[in-house]
């Protein structure tokens, strides 16, 4: 694939500065360019790269000004990390439309519905009544299960589980090993001891543009759907239980898990290793700083949350504080005991 650097501005709206006519072919990092290829800068930290790259063509800010005349062809944006990343999403495509067709050994019942320009890789298995949709890429050794339902350009990675009566959008992008529709969690106990095993009899849904990490589960419902709303981003080893919502554009990072019927607003941001208390909300707007706990419903949007159990940050800023202190204080403390005693 090869473009101006003329073309890459038009589809970036951006305008050039320096040749027009030079071809790139290639991305890279800007401390890894050499000709042919496009990079970008966002963070001034770098911005010595751009004096040294080899790079044919490099994405800037149009409110960056260089402190060298020694730069390559600069391409301006209003924001040149959102631009790479369009760029970036642009080759993907490019490269994942180059498979079409239908490998073999591979299972497809007779029952199911297949779209058009669709690849699917060998040894997946697609059961009854699927329903797949245009432009679908279905990597090697995928398992789908009755009745579920894709949307068209979704991708779905090797090695991805998924459970019967799933209804996924479109533009989603499953990475590798994710399994989607497992029962949930459900034992109730019993006199004796024992466990009995609640069925799941719900199901999963994910609305259109999410992704989901590797190796991340999601649980389907015991009744009704688990809902993963449109624009979620979920990062790799993410558990989410049964009967969950999440709302729209909420991203949440690695080793996250949210218990059962949590719902978690839109536009939340969730770091990694955090725990998410079943039957509680989350409103929008919320960011769990990592390693935190959330253990109670929220009611005021757009808190900052830290802490096992999660509190308002400034609170548990003031808390840790006191913390650190604590040795002092005691040493003080038994100083102060020591001499009212000495007195008596």
């Amino acid at each position: 694939m090869e473009f101006t650097v003329e073309q890459i501005a038009q589809m970036l709206n951006g305008e050039v500065r320096g040749d027009k006519t030079l071809k790139v072919n290639q991305l890279a990092k800007i401390e890894e360019g050499t000709e042919g290829c496009i990079s970008f800068l966002s963070n001034l930290k770098y911005e010595h790269f751009l004096y040294t790259t080899k790079a044919s063509a490099v994405i800037v800010d149009k409110t960056f000004e260089p402190k060298k005349d020694n730069y390559p062809t600069l391409i301006l944006v209003d924001n040149a990390y959102s631009a790479f990343t369009t760029l970036l999403q642009e080759y993907q495509k490019f490269l994942q439309n180059q498979k079409k067709g239908i490998e073999q050994p591979t299972y497809i019942s007779s029952s199911a519905t297949i779209g058009e320009d669709v690849y699917i890789g060998a040894f997946s298995y697609i059961a009854d009544g699927c329903k797949i949709g245009n432009h679908v890429k279905i990597y090697p050794n995928v398992c789908i299960l009755d009745a579920t339902v894709i949307g068209d350009y979704t991708t779905i990675y090797p090695g991805v589980k998924i459970y019967s009566n799933t209804i996924i959008g479109s533009n989603c992008t499953i990475h590798a090993n994710a399994v989607i529709g497992a029962d949930g969690f459900g034992f109730a106990p019993q006199a004796d001891g024992t466990y009995k095993t609640i069925p799941q009899l719900g199901n999963v849904i994910l609305e259109n543009h999410v992704s989901i990490g590797a190796n991340a589960t999601i649980d389907r419902a015991t009744m009704g759907s688990t809902v993963i709303r449109e624009g979620v981003k979920i990062d790799n080893l993410v558990q989410i239980a049964h009967n969950v919502e999440i709302g729209n554009n909420t991203v949440i990072a690695a080793q996250t898990g949210v218990a059962g019927s949590a719902k978690v607003g839109s536009n939340c941001m969730i770091g990694g290793q955090v725990g998410v208390n079943g039957h509680i909300n989350v409103p929008n707007k919320t960011i769990v700083l990592g390693q935190s706990g959330v253990t109670k419903t929220f009611h005021k949007e757009g808190l900052i949350l830290a802490g096992k159990p999660a509190t308002e940050n400034l609170d548990y800023l003031k808390a840790q504080a006191l913390l650190r202190k604590l040795p002092s204080t005691e040493k003080r403390l038994r100083e102060l005991e020591n001499k009212f005693k000495s007195n008596e």
